[in-house]
Formats: structure tokens, C-alpha cells, sequence
């Protein structure tokens, strides 16, 4: 997994990993999430693989709209 950059250091968020239909996350001291195109939405996943790239966002997006939708 790569290792989520936090610019702001308020993230919950420790590293992520990106595949084509789906993104993993680790939140700092707990397990990983899958999100999914099926679980998400495809729209959400690429939004959030572009939060994950630039290091920003990402927990927020999260919370605000995908929070219960993880595959596991």
C-alpha cells in the first residue's frame, strides 16, 4: 500500500491502494476498507482515487459519501 501523504495532517488515513475498479484504505489503527465501482459507484471510486493521489480529501469524501459502502 502506498502511503496516504495528509497534507494537512488532520487525515484518518494511513495508506491507500489503487486498482481499476476499486480503491483500499487503511485508517490509521484499524483495518482495511475495499470500496468498490459496485459498492461505491464508479463516479465515487475515481473521485476518491484522485483525493488519494493528491495527498487531501479523502477522509472527508469518505465520511460525507461512501462512509457504509465498502465491499469489506
Amino acid at each position: 500500500m502506498k502511503k496516504y501523504l495528509d497534507l494537512n495532517k488532520d487525515s484518518g488515513i494511513e495508506s491507500y491502494e489503487i486498482s481499476s475498479d476499486r480503491i483500499s484504505v487503511k485508517f490509521k489503527g484499524s483495518s482495511v476498507y475495499v470500496y468498490s465501482y459496485q459498492s461505491a459507484g464508479s463516479d465515487n471510486i475515481e473521485k476518491m482515487k484522485k483525493l488519494a493521489q493528491l495527498g487531501d480529501g479523502l477522509n472527508s469524501f469518505i465520511n460525507l459519501h461512501v462512509k457504509y459502502k465498502y465491499v469489506k
